[in-house]
């Protein structure tokens, strides 16, 4: 399954969802569960991401491999900060031989191990990395965008440069990391086309799942809680988790019916590997036909 081929060919917006490896036996029984609750809503393709420095490679392989196993359209991420050319090979060969088509391409977060060292051949950027995969592979490549830019780069205007260079090297789509503000992604996406960037681009939605990991996470990120959502976050501390729950949802729902009514190619749900939200928010696009 070729991603950029989805986006090119579906006359309808592509759903996508995106989970990590789960760390444990127990987390793997979980997981399984949340995949079994989700497949019948039929994603256009699911995601799997990649540790820092490699440390989930082998629950990454194996997750990709229940996906697939289960037929269901698998993207697999590859994060490659400090990653040496023959270990990123070795890693890609596997997936080939899985059957997958299509790798997500980030340059991925430092390890928080403090004897972690980077390999002194690693890729010091995702442009990087995407040129050297393309330059040996097949693989239809993805690649991240930050309507608010990267949390690392000097400014926005310069991240789109990065971004263009993606896309330059053989990045066939972009997937965004998530905002509260369909106004700022919008924006992003004329800013990029203005720079000559004329790939899908697809907002990231991110629903509120607690108040604290909302707050961590936008922290992580560099991602605005907006104004209206940083005083319900605060109403909302100490109530009970349904309460959190409906919120999410229905933010969240706000945020994709904006979206959607201005056309774009796709959603791209970050689901923590959690299915309730993700459920509700999908039935309910549906049935308002706007998927």
């Amino acid at each position: 399954m070729r991603v950029s081929k989805l986006y090119q060919d579906s006359q309808k917006p592509v759903v996508s969802f995106e989970f990590f490896p789960p760390r444990d036996e127990k987390a793997g029984q979980a997981f399984d569960k949340t995949i079994d609750a989700l497949k019948p809503l039929n994603p256009d393709f699911m995601t799997m991401t990649f540790g820092a420095g490699g440390s989930t490679k082998d629950g990454s392989y194996q997750a990709v491999k229940n996906l697939m196993g289960r037929d269901i359209a698998t993207v697999a991420y590859l994060a490659g900060f400090g990653l040496s050319p023959d270990y990123i090979t070795q890693v890609l060969d596997r997936y080939k031989e899985l059957g997958v088509e299509t790798i997500f391409t980030i340059r991925g977060d430092e390890p928080r191990e403090k004897d972690f060292q980077p390999h002194p051949d690693s890729f010091p950027y995702a442009c990087d990395l995407i040129e050297f995969i393309a330059s040996k592979y097949d693989f239809d490549l993805g690649c991240a965008g930050y309507p608010e830019g990267h949390i690392d780069a000097e400014s926005l205007d310069k991240d789109i440069e990065y971004l263009k260079r993606k896309v330059d090297n053989g990045a066939k789509y972009v997937v965004c990391q998530y905002c509260y503000d369909e106004n700022v992604f919008f924006a992003y996406v004329d800013k990029c086309r203005a720079a000559g960037i004329q790939v899908p681009i697809i907002p990231g939605i991110m629903p509120v799942y607690t108040v604290k990991l909302t707050r961590m996470l936008a922290r992580i990120c560099g991602t605005t809680i907006v104004d209206g959502m940083a005083a319900n976050l605060e109403k909302l501390e100490g109530a009970d988790a349904q309460a959190v729950f409906d919120y999410g949802v229905e933010f969240a729902l706000d945020q994709c019916r904006g979206l959607l009514k201005k056309g774009v190619p796709g959603l791209h749900i970050y689901t923590m590997n959690r299915a309730p939200s993700t459920t509700r928010i999908i039935t309910a696009l549906r049935e308002e036909n706007l998927l």
